[in-house]
């Protein structure tokens, strides 16, 4: 999409600039060379579009009552805005939707999402950097009361066949996105993403057609007793530090700690619990130079 022209010419990049210097990085004066968000004649092309403040391109989450599209439950959409910000917002609200089955035990606690958390990010950052926006069609998430479907635009790259995809081999279609996605840590390991999700579900859970990749997920039934949500964790138990820093003897993320306590608001339990033990000078983070990465992880000072 590097020779398209931006349908807009009047672009503003302040999202973008926001999320590298939280990863620790600058836009220097020369950013829009260096990401390949001009054309050869020195326009706004559509990669700049796809990430600058305004747009008009939008991710779809639809929610259904049951396993068809007969009776819609609810409709949202995600962007008009920077691609980065839309997509981690997206992901927000999916980590909301994966319920996590928990089991408190004497030794300890047991859990199984009801889908792999990590082949779904996978699954949801590759429709949205391979999708082919090239005819104004964006990703689509569908939540179905049995399974989640992720579909993408565009199919597979000519010169990509099935069983090469399936063995990891990559032909990106929009080389610019991904670079940008990586640097702002949404992507960990370019080329990786169809390996993590093999390496939960098997090769049925992609649909090749000629226009579109569909990604489906089949929940996981509930192993245990019941459900931990978090208004019922929140209501029955309070966090001690003790409890945070003891499990934080090993190096956690944000995402394991929360989940372990039953919290799905994990900025307020961020505020509330996290940052204080950090002021306390208790809890220290893996990567203190860039305090908002997305890999950021915390461990006990004194273990």
């Amino acid at each position: 999409m590097k020779e398209i022209e931006s349908p807009r010419q009047e672009l503003t990049f302040n999202q973008l600039k926001i999320y590298y210097e939280e990863c620790g990085l600058k836009l220097n004066d020369n950013f829009l060379q260096n990401l390949d968000l001009l054309t050869s004649e020195g326009k706004y092309n559509y990669n700049a579009f796809l990430l600058a403040d305004e747009n008009n391109i939008s991710i779809k989450l639809v929610k259904y009552v049951g396993n068809n599209k007969l009776e819609l439950l609810e409709n949202m959409e995600y962007g008009n805005r920077c691609l980065s910000t839309a997509t981690q917002k997206l992901l927000d609200r999916l980590d909301v939707e994966n319920t996590t089955y928990a089991k408190i035990e004497y030794f300890g606690r047991k859990e199984q999402e009801k889908i792999d958390s990590k082949a779904l990010k996978e699954a949801v950052i590759n429709a949205i950097v391979h999708n082919d926006y090239s005819y104004g069609n964006s990703p689509i998430v569908e939540l179905y009361s049995d399974r989640v479907e992720i579909t993408s635009a565009g199919g597979l790259p000519q010169e990509l066949s099935q069983e090469e995809f399936l063995e990891g081999v990559t032909a990106p279609r929009n080389k610019e996105l991904i670079r940008v996605f990586k640097d702002v840590e949404l992507i960990e390991n370019i080329g990786s993403g169809v390996l993590r999700i093999l390496d939960a579900y098997d090769k049925s859970c992609f649909k090749f057609m000629e226009h579109f990749l569909r990604v489906s997920f089949k929940y996981k039934e509930n192993p245990f007793e019941y459900e931990v949500t978090a208004k019922e964790k929140s209501s029955k138990l309070a966090v001690s530090e003790e409890e945070i820093l003891k499990l934080c003897k090993t190096v956690k993320s944000l995402k394991e700690i929360t989940q372990y306590f039953g919290y799905k608001d994990v900025y307020k339990f961020k505020n509330n619990y996290i940052n204080k033990l950090i002021e306390q000078d208790k809890l220290q983070m893996t990567i203190p130079d860039k305090p908002k990465s997305r890999n950021q992880k915390y461990i006990s000072k004194n273990r």
